[in-house]
């Protein structure tokens, strides 16, 4: 893979920098913080390019570098913290817990094929009418208003179904919610 050229650097920025957002995003503080924290990991790419020549699972190295950054991100925001204002007893077990999540989360665990297994099983398991609302959605990529006039339901129904089933799913797939957050 010549990573140097700029279009296929950009397909994997454009491929991956949506799902590393939404994985850095369940463990850090903002949206803010986990944007930066996945710009600087492709900076660190861009710049240390002939890494990635070597690699040969993109998905499981660049979960691995993000959930490293996450780690590093919480240990200064601690040191700071501590430094500026001792946090209540609460909020530090919190932080202590996510950052305990991020070390055990592996994301070599599961193949990509058992991920798809995963969530075709637990979207099986909605109910008819959300399920076929869901699989228009966000598998077809079909708009609100074409699901509507397809299936002759309200654009709300729609946004009902689609919410209904995201709520089933967070729920069902939650052990396994960083693998998922950039499918669903």
């Amino acid at each position: 893979m010549g990573i140097k050229d700029h279009k296929e650097f950009s397909r994997i920025y454009t491929l991956y920098f949506p799902k590393m957002v939404c994985f850095a995003r369940e463990y850090v503080i903002s949206e803010e913080e986990a944007q930066s924290i996945v710009q600087d990991l492709f900076l660190y790419l861009w710049e240390h390019c002939d890494t990635l020549e070597a690699v040969s699972n993109l998905n499981a190295f660049l979960f691995t570098l993000t959930k490293n950054r996450c780690i590093d991100f919480y240990r200064r925001y601690m040191r700071v913290s501590r430094m500026q204002v001792s946090l209540d007893s609460l909020q530090e077990r919190e932080l202590h817990l996510k950052m305990e999540a991020l070390k055990q989360f592996d994301e070599n665990l599961f193949s990509t094929q058992e991920i798809e297994e995963l969530l075709n099983n637990a979207v099986n398991n909605l109910p008819e009418k959300c399920r076929e609302v869901f699989i228009l959605s966000r598998m077809e990529g079909l708009k609100h208003e074409e699901i509507a006039r397809q299936l002759h339901i309200s654009v709300n129904t729609v946004q009902n179904h689609i919410s209904a089933a995201l709520r089933r799913l967070k729920t069902e797939l939650k052990d396994y919610l960083p693998l998922f957050i950039f499918m669903i």
